[in-house]
């Protein structure tokens, strides 16, 4: 049994996945740490943007399918010469 946010098992279709998941942070409101700690508020002091960034990994953590984008999400390693998109 997945989380009530669990909309990705068996779920082909990232472009969709990621405009719900917009939506989830934006519900949530931390839909600002989409932007990075530096393009984030000026206001926001640095606990708050830390809080902010937790809660939006763990709301994404929480949207991945148990079967297998956990443990991919979970082992990925950032290469420092790649961009996130590759």
């Amino acid at each position: 049994m997945g989380s009530k946010w669990d909309m990705c098992t068996g779920c082909n279709d990232f472009s969709l996945w990621k405009v719900k998941m917009r939506e989830i942070l934006i519900q949530q409101k931390c839909v600002e740490a989409l932007k990075g700690e530096a393009h984030m508020p000026a206001h926001l002091s640095a606990a708050e943007k830390t809080e902010m960034n937790d809660k939006a990994v763990s709301a994404i953590i929480l949207c991945l399918g148990d079967k297998c984008l956990k443990q991919q999400l979970y082992f990925y390693r950032m290469v420092e010469t790649k961009s996130i998109m590759e």
